[in-house]
């Protein structure tokens, strides 16, 4: 097992790491949109979170899906208290993907993001997880979604040669982002959860594990964190190499936890928006209770949330979570 996941999962109890951060924006008194512009901000919210609640194994940065289209080029929407989306198609043809450059690592929000870890592991008590996308979801942002699916059928050296980029990019930010001192990178890859065990495996998983081979190792491990999957390709997820899958609600977690060998730690799957935002704190400790019943006996399992927890999200949800979870 991978030396980081190692340590999480030496807990008395379940180890606890939800997907949250947006809470800690709340308590310091800012929007989202500050979080996701300036790194300081960023960074103040991770530990403000941090102080709030009970601990758990490991802590994470915002998980934004735009920042690595933005670099590209794509145009992105901003709102006060919304994540950032992409808008509109940067690229649509094949000629648009032979033209498209690497990007720098100056471009858009990256430097405020590994500002965001360098400012922050210093001050945490517990390992930091940076963030990115994926391949195939970058690509995907990029391309247009329906249109990536309609190429990987008709013009699938189109389709791979679009993934070529986003994955050489995304491995030199990965770089950064262990550079800038955290531990790990929770990689989203959402929209592999559209494809086949079989096509994920050819135009994700194929690329996830070029990166997870070029930066993993035992002082820094890869979370693979798909919640579009709804259990038809989990296989394909283990065959990256990544040491640790994350799993949204849309999968049965006591199937994945038989699948899923020993060594790789297993991360869900509590409902981020169903439950953590609009439940009660009733139906918060159900679903957690459930899950650490489910868990019993596999000492790879780690309670987390399905996603990131978004904005809004009663402070009395969030505190039943962790009451449940035995913090």
């Amino acid at each position: 097992m991978n030396a980081v996941i190692g340590k999480l999962l030496h807990s008395a109890s379940v180890p606890v790491m939800p997907i949250m951060t947006h809470p800690g924006i709340e308590l310091i008194g800012r929007r989202v949109i500050d979080a996701v512009t300036d790194g300081q901000v960023h960074s103040d919210a991770v530990l403000a979170l941090r102080k709030a609640y009970p601990q758990p194994v490991a802590s994470t940065t915002i998980m934004d899906l735009s920042v690595e289209a933005q670099a590209f080029g794509a145009e992105i929407v901003f709102e006060d208290d919304s994540v950032p989306t992409v808008s509109g198609r940067l690229l649509c043809s094949a000629q648009d993907v032979g033209d498209l450059g690497i990007p720098a690592l100056d471009r858009g929000r990256l430097p405020e993001y590994l500002k965001a870890i360098r400012l922050t592991v210093p001050e945490l008590d517990v390992p930091l997880f940076g963030g990115c996308i994926g391949p195939f979801s970058l690509a995907g942002r990029l391309y247009d979604m329906t249109e990536l699916m309609m190429a990987m059928y008709i013009e699938p050296e189109t389709a791979h040669a679009l993934l070529r980029k986003c994955t050489d990019f995304l491995t030199d930010y990965a770089k950064a982002i262990k550079e800038a001192g955290a531990a790990g990178v929770v990689m989203a890859e959402p929209a592999a959860g559209l494809l086949s065990d079989t096509d994920c495996m050819q135009y994700s998983s194929a690329y996830v594990k070029e990166i997870v081979d070029t930066v993993q190792d035992d002082g820094f491990a890869v979370i693979l964190h798909n919640c579009g999957n709804q259990g038809q390709c989990t296989e394909s997820m283990i065959a990256t190499g990544a040491a640790a899958l994350h799993f949204g609600n849309a999968v049965d977690m006591a199937g994945v936890l038989d699948l899923v060998p020993a060594d790789i730690a297993v991360m869900g799957n509590v409902d981020p928006v169903g439950i953590m935002k609009m439940g009660t704190p009733e139906q918060v400790r159900e679903a957690v209770m459930n899950l650490k019943a489910i868990a019993s006996g596999h000492k790879n399992f780690v309670l987390s949330t399905g996603c990131d927890v978004p904005p809004a999200a009663p402070e009395a949800n969030i505190a039943a979570f962790y009451d449940a979870a035995g913090l």
